[in-house]
């Protein structure tokens, strides 16, 4: 019996850790995040290509960029840590029409396309509310800040509105998962609400910059 009873005890106590599994950690108090990203750029905005004296061709579409961003966690009630963050996005598309479409086009005696570019400079303040521990853990924010949008067909670089700062509003929610102590991966969907422009300098016969709703969708690493 007394064999037994220390055989029990040495079990119960080797099978103590199986059992008593730490608490998971808390979402740190900051994290670095270095992102790729797909934006998509508006390409069916009527409006948006008059305001540039463009066709709708023109308008380059879909494109690549990068971002890096801060965050920090310094509150948690109840479920939710709230985070503070700023960043800083930078993307660009191009296009140029093939042989066979300008080719068309002289065919049919319309205007030939022209190659253009569009870019998108943003910082981005950002208030989140975040759902998770350490381990990994979604969220959303948004916040608001200003861009640098230019978007330029060949022939009419300099454009003034291209020079203009915007407001912009930014929201939108992802998450992160840490398969290592201090890195993970992070995944986010975001959406860019530009303020209209004033009327461009020099050409007051150009609709003024429409308001535009700019998608980004990002992944990349996160250190914490």
């Amino acid at each position: 019996m007394r064999v037994a009873a220390a055989a029990l005890v040495l079990l119960s106590l080797a099978a103590h850790p199986l059992y008593a599994q730490e608490p998971p950690p808390r979402i740190p108090l900051f994290v670095v995040d270095v992102h790729g990203n797909l934006t998509r750029f508006p390409s069916d905005n009527q409006t948006l290509a008059d305001s540039r004296g463009m066709l709708l061709s023109e308008l380059p579409g879909s494109g690549f960029g990068l971002e890096a961003a801060v965050h920090i966690y310094p509150l948690k009630w109840k479920l939710v840590t709230f985070g503070l963050g700023c960043g800083v996005m930078i993307a660009r598309s191009s296009q140029t029409p093939d042989a066979s479409t300008i080719a068309a086009a002289m065919a049919a005696g319309s205007t030939v396309p022209r190659p253009a570019t569009e870019s998108l400079k943003s910082f981005t303040p950002q208030l989140s509310f975040n759902f998770g521990n350490g381990n990994g853990w979604s969220y959303i924010s948004g916040g608001v800040g200003q861009s640098m949008w230019a978007l330029t067909p060949q022939g009419q670089e300099g454009f003034a509105p291209d020079a203009e700062p915007l407001t912009t509003l930014n929201y939108g929610g992802g998450a992160r998962w840490f398969m290592k102590r201090h890195v993970g991966f992070k995944l986010d969907f975001r959406v860019y609400s530009i303020d209209k422009g004033v009327l461009p300098t020099g050409f007051p016969s150009s609709p003024v910059t429409p308001h535009t709703t700019i998608t980004v969708i990002s992944a990349g690493v996160s250190f914490k």
